[in-house]
């Protein structure tokens, strides 16, 4: 799905043998992956898996980390804030407001990187952020405040605000959690967009395996905090690590129309009829594995 032509354009995500404890508790253990640019890479796992963790140790929020967590080849624990924002964006799973800003002005916050010292934002900044809230399905919405939107029309802000940032690089902690159909779709298309024309690197974490399976080129599953499988979409999502990693029985083919992957999750009723007609043996024999 990547383009050569684009590479280079984006920067470098990697971690190296990443450790984190919350209060002495492990929340990662030698966690290594990479996202070059050009890239969508999906995180995976059950909650508590470390996904955020991760995420947040990239992005500089937590800086006590063991290992090595690089953008761009510079080490984050010693990056300028400033540096790191100007190259790197994040969607996280929500976002709060205590002042009720209009959208507009949200999104311009995207710019305050790229602008000198305590320096006012200019008529492109300005020009820019519409454009993000265009691309995002949001310029009708730019003078409303934003204690006024429902918790999709937030989170498609909070992306048109890294979109007006012009990242190189994006983390994505679940941004489709509150958008309906449409709306995930339209925001993983710009993001493969993004990936194909600029040459963004993206890291998302995702819940939904099948937009993992229709969007992202490689994926790290994730289980207890460590790397459980990594490889192409099609190599990590198998009946057999999907069993494994989320403890819960799943049905893996390929979906006729698009050839991707398809994962369907079995419900208590399916697996118990699934068990009797095979007299306790394996409830399922998937087509890929």
């Amino acid at each position: 799905m990547t383009s050569p032509e684009t590479r280079g354009v984006g920067v470098r995500l990697e971690t190296e043998a990443v450790g984190f404890r919350y209060r002495g508790k492990s929340a990662l253990e030698e966690v290594s992956l990479f996202v070059e640019p050009g890239e969508v890479v999906g995180l995976l796992g059950p909650n508590g898996s470390g996904k955020s963790t991760l995420l947040k140790i990239l992005s500089g929020i937590l800086p006590h980390y063991g290992g090595s967590a690089r953008v761009d080849d510079v080490e984050v624990r010693t990056a300028r804030r400033r540096d790191l924002a100007a190259k790197l964006a994040v969607v996280p799973q929500e976002t709060s407001f205590g002042f009720p800003f209009t959208v507009l002005q949200i999104v311009l916050m995207g710019r305050h990187p790229h602008l000198a010292g305590l320096a006012f934002e200019t008529q492109r900044d300005v020009e820019l952020a519409r454009a993000a809230l265009e691309r995002c399905g949001a310029a009708h919405l730019q003078d409303r405040t934003i204690h006024e939107l429902s918790s999709g029309e937030r989170q498609r802000v909070v992306f048109a605000r890294c979109l007006a940032q012009e990242p190189r690089a994006l983390l994505l902690d679940e941004p489709t959690s509150f958008l309906d159909i449409r709306h995930q779709t339209e925001l993983y298309d710009l993001v493969r967009e993004l990936a194909l024309t600029d040459g963004t690197a993206v890291l998302t974490v995702l819940h939904d395996l099948n937009l993992a399976a229709e969007y992202c080129d490689r994926i790290y599953l994730l289980r207890e905090g460590r790397v459980a499988a990594a490889g192409r979409t099609d190599e990590v999502l198998t009946y057999a690590n999907l069993t494994a990693v989320f403890e819960t029985e799943v049905y893996v083919d390929t979906n006729d129309l698009t050839g991707q992957l398809l994962v369907v999750p079995l419900s208590g009723r399916v697996r118990r009829e699934l068990a009797e007609k095979g007299s306790g043996g394996p409830v399922i024999t998937p087509s890929r594995s």
